[in-house]
This record gives C-alpha cells, sequence and structure tokens, in this order.
C-alpha cells in the first residue's frame, strides 16, 4: 500500500511540464504542487516563481468559480524558493501577492475577501463581498493555522507566530503574534531585536 501511495504522489503531482502545470498563468522551473491536491481553479490567473513547493492537500483558487473572468492578471502571484505548508488555502479574487522565499507552516489560510453583514434582513451570502488586495514580503515565515485577511500587508522577513490572524500592516522585519496580530519584537538597525509593548 505504501508503495503504491508513494508511486501516486509522485505521478500526481503537478510540474510546469506537465499537462496541469501548463494550465497556470505562470509555472515556474523546479516548482511543484504536492498531491492530492484539494481545490485548484482558474489557473491562469495564478503564477508561481521557480524552486517553489507547495504541500498537498491545498486549495489554490482566482476568482469565485471555475470559468471565470477575473479583473486582474495575476490575482495570486506566489514568488521563487516559496515552500506553502500542506492543507494550506490561497483564495484570491482580487490580489494575493507573496515575495520571493516565503514559507509557511501547515493549515495556512490567505484570501483577499470577505463577507459583508450591512443589512441584518438579508442572508450573508447575497450581500457585498468587499476586496481589499493583500501582500506578503519577502523572506517571511507564517506559523502553523496563520490566517491573512483581506487588506493585510506583512513587510519582507517577517515572522507571524502559529494561528494569528493578520488585519492590517506588519512591518519588514518583525515578529507578530496573536489574533489580531501584533508585532512584539522588531529589528531596528544598529539596536538590533528590540521588544515591542
Amino acid at each position: 500500500m505504501r508503495t503504491v501511495w508513494t508511486w501516486a504522489c509522485r505521478v500526481g503531482a503537478i510540474g510546469p511540464n506537465d499537462a496541469a502545470g501548463k494550465r497556470f498563468g505562470r509555472f515556474g522551473e523546479g516548482s511543484i504542487i504536492g498531491f492530492p491536491t484539494n481545490t485548484i481553479f482558474n489557473e491562469r490567473y495564478i503564477h508561481i516563481g521557480s524552486g517553489t513547493m507547495i504541500g498537498p492537500h491545498v486549495t489554490l483558487s482566482a476568482g469565485m468559480m471555475p470559468g471565470q473572468d477575473c479583473l486582474t492578471d495575476p490575482v495570486v502571484r506566489i514568488g521563487d524558493r516559496c515552500l506553502i505548508g500542506k492543507g494550506s488555502g490561497i483564495v484570491g479574487h482580487l490580489s494575493i501577492d507573496i515575495g520571493d522565499d516565503v514559507w509557511t507552516g501547515h493549515n495556512v489560510y490567505i484570501t483577499d475577501q470577505n463577507h459583508g453583514y450591512d443589512d441584518v434582513t438579508r442572508p450573508i451570502s447575497q450581500q457585498t463581498q468587499p476586496e481589499r488586495a493583500v501582500s506578503i514580503g519577502s523572506g517571511s515565515w507564517l506559523g502553523y493555522g496563520t490566517v491573512v485577511l483581506p487588506g493585510a500587508r506583512i513587510g519582507a522577513h517577517v515572522t507571524v507566530g502559529a494561528n494569528s490572524v493578520v488585519t492590517g500592516e506588519i512591518p519588514d522585519r518583525s515578529v507578530a503574534v496573536g489574533s489580531p496580530a501584533k508585532v512584539i519584537r522588531r529589528y531596528v538597525e544598529g539596536e538590533g531585536w528590540l521588544a515591542v509593548n
């Protein structure tokens, strides 16, 4: 059984030269999406850099439904040499930009769209779904279970602690934890790492 599963994982993975890989807007050399995948659709609006590994059971989507014409291209951009952990979801509608050398733990969720709830008499599914661009700077690490919500701007070389929820801006070279994530340490040139109250 293990031999068969190992074979299935090897041949089921998506690479840049596979038919499935060629559906992406960009799929860099040396990159791979592990098998099995969860949901993947509108690949032409998803760009993956070179040398990037995306774990199994991952969701990658652009827009609300397969075949949709998206307003921006790319909707989701993942840079070079990234590592996206098993079970993670990257669900874009407008713009999710992930820099180079970004690593995540398992079960990280990143989205640029939320549900509106202005009219309490109507189902939430029938209300506006505001979109706000998300960016994650190069060299950052998102710990297990991190949730990145619309409008979040994570700087370069940032560490986000496990199970944090990022809703706003986190500056370069800092450590943030919690829900909502707050900066607890920041690197200052000439002074080193400083605690933030």
